[in-house]
């Protein structure tokens, strides 16, 4: 990655970006920036820039050069949100789970509400997706 320069990071799609703590671009996404962070803003409060959510989202998706995660119950995760079950990424639909792979989502389960997951999805990333935030999902998704 080169400073002061575009990512240079491609994802399946908009859903697994914000699990790996990235938000919508600035400009060449820029009307779906403003939604992004007029959710970050009512949900964290006071003005914000694209810098102050990067560094937010940073702190919460590494600590000592790994990954951050969290757990959490099923039942109060945001749709959007990916978890790891059995050592695999699963996306959380509105009733089920999808198989996360690098060409689209291969198997689907049914959402059980009664279980404790590890969060993938940094957890700043968690509260915009519960304010509502909808990210675009593959069309494997559907």
């Amino acid at each position: 990655m080169q400073p002061h320069r575009y990512t240079e990071l491609f994802f399946l799609d908009e859903a697994t970006a914000l699990s790996a703590g990235h938000r919508p671009c600035a400009e060449c996404r820029h009307a779906d920036y403003q939604r992004f962070r007029s959710f970050w803003q009512a949900i964290y409060g006071s003005e914000v820039n694209a810098d102050a959510i990067d560094a937010r989202l940073h702190a919460d998706r590494l600590v000592s050069g790994r990954k951050r995660t969290f757990r959490a119950h099923l039942a109060h995760l945001p749709r959007g949100s990916y978890v790891s079950l059995d050592g695999k990424a699963w996306l959380i639909s509105e009733d089920e789970l999808l198989l996360w792979s690098d060409s689209g989502y291969t198997s689907r389960r049914p959402r059980p509400l009664r279980s404790e997951v590890e969060v993938l999805t940094p957890r700043a990333m968690v509260g915009v997706l519960s304010a509502g935030y909808r990210p675009e999902m593959h069309p494997s998704a559907q």
